[in-house]
């Protein structure tokens, strides 16, 4: 079974946004043993549309659109697609109410004209009802392919999928089992991982691959399985789990089809009834934007001080002008004094603590591009560790913040 998605917009074309869309498509494709087959972007042009479809049709079984389906002119998919199918524009009912409903409570303007014809579906298609805009889905068929089309607002077409296609695909056609594990690791690079696990990678039985995904200071090892007997794949994931883990325990944080690293440690401080603060320079707030993005946060996590400048490092964080004067802003002293201080400020039970150079320049410090100091406090102590994580800006700070919640996993694990 094949599938072929098609976003459209010239935004993407432009380099204007990233199309995160068919990644996710993808990946909920996959788990239900449906194959990508090609991605294809294209122009907000009936022509190229056209084109698209029929060039899809003849490679898969199974087309998704995205984008496309607002309500300003240059929004043509809809009409495009019931040209392909020969088709005319129809209102549904349900479709209006939800508009009128949104209008309602939300939007509280009135309704333009061009948000009504949103409510205009091909006559053959099946709408998919969504739940959070106005432009709806639209299952259609033809040849026994299955075309879908949906919104190209990201948190749109998510629920979609989740909620309408993937059920109502599985209810269409007859899929095999696939099983995936993905295992969580840091600290250790991809190569010499790969040599640790060698003899193990060697004895996998047939239907089950191992495949590396190295990214910024950890690797995910995903183990998948595909078949039709769904009993023999989960005996036997479950066998070769057991014999991996052992072999991997002193880097392995978790499963990621379970929580990431940032919920595991929000997990651990959860069940342990203690709290966290961060004091970030370098990395600007990515650690606790990662921390937030899980649901519940506001339990362990008090906040964060993102003391970018000196000023604020020592005005806010009361770091001591005289240790960044004698050691420099990217120091083992000043990361250190960092996290004790926002331990103290906070009134939490662990802090980190982040200072480096993460480039282009290196201000006023004699360490390399690259280096970091990465601070962990508690009621009882304060540690540091310092790093060299290259000379690319993104990489640094992705590489720091990944290693700050490595070290943080590890200090919360001792006690």
């Amino acid at each position: 079974m094949q599938a072929e998605i098609i976003t459209i917009g010239d935004e993407i074309l432009i380099g204007q946004i990233v199309d995160s869309n068919s990644a996710f498509i993808a990946q909920e494709l996959n788990k239900i043993g449906v194959s990508v087959f090609q991605i294809t972007s294209v122009q907000d042009d009936q022509a190229h549309i056209l084109k698209s479809l029929a060039e899809a049709e003849a490679n898969a079984d199974i087309i998704i659109l995205t984008g496309g389906l607002g309500p300003t002119k240059d929004d043509i998919t809809k009409t495009t697609i019931a040209h392909y199918f020969n088709d005319t524009l129809v209102e549904d009912i349900s479709v209006r109410k939800n508009i009128e409903h949104i209008w309602k409570v939300y939007v509280k303007k009135p309704i333009m004209q061009v948000n009504l014809d949103q409510a205009l579906v091909p006559s053959k298609a099946t709408v998919l009802m969504n739940k959070y805009g106005s432009a709806p889905g639209m299952w259609m068929e033809k040849n026994n392919k299955v075309f879908i089309s949906l919104p190209g607002v990201p948190y749109e077409m998510k629920a979609l999928i989740t909620d309408e296609v993937i059920p109502k695909l599985r209810a269409r056609f007859k899929f095999p089992f696939i099983q995936h594990k993905t295992f969580l690791t840091y600290g250790m690079g991809e190569s010499t991982l790969a040599e640790r696990i060698e003899t193990f990678e060697n004895n996998l039985p047939d239907f089950i691959k191992l495949a590396y995904l190295p990214s910024l200071g950890r690797v995910r090892l995903r183990l998948s399985a595909n078949g039709t007997d769904k009993d023999t794949i989960l005996a036997e994931m479950e066998k070769q789990t057991n014999i991996l883990l052992p072999q991997i325990q002193d880097i392995f944080v978790g499963f990621e089809e379970d929580l990431s690293i940032e919920a595991v440690i929000g997990k651990y401080l959860t069940e342990k009834g203690k709290t966290l603060a961060i004091a970030e320079s370098c990395t600007g707030g990515l650690i606790a934007e990662r921390l937030t993005a899980n649901p519940g946060a506001s339990q362990y996590f008090k906040g964060s001080i993102v003391s970018y400048t000196k000023e604020v490092k020592v005005q806010v964080l009361k770091v001591s002008e005289a240790i960044i004067d004698t050691y420099s802003v990217v120091s083992a002293e000043v990361a250190e004094a960092m996290a004790k201080n926002a331990l103290q400020l906070l009134d939490t039970d662990y802090a980190v603590a982040i200072t480096g150079n993460a480039g282009p320049t290196k201000d006023d410090t004699t360490e390399d591009l690259g280096v970091v100091f990465i601070a962990i406090a508690t009621k009882d102590a304060v540690y540091s560790e310092r790093f060299s994580f290259g000379n690319h800006r993104v990489k640094v700070i992705h590489k720091a913040a990944n290693k700050a919640f490595e070290m943080l996993q590890k200090e919360i694990l001792k006690k």
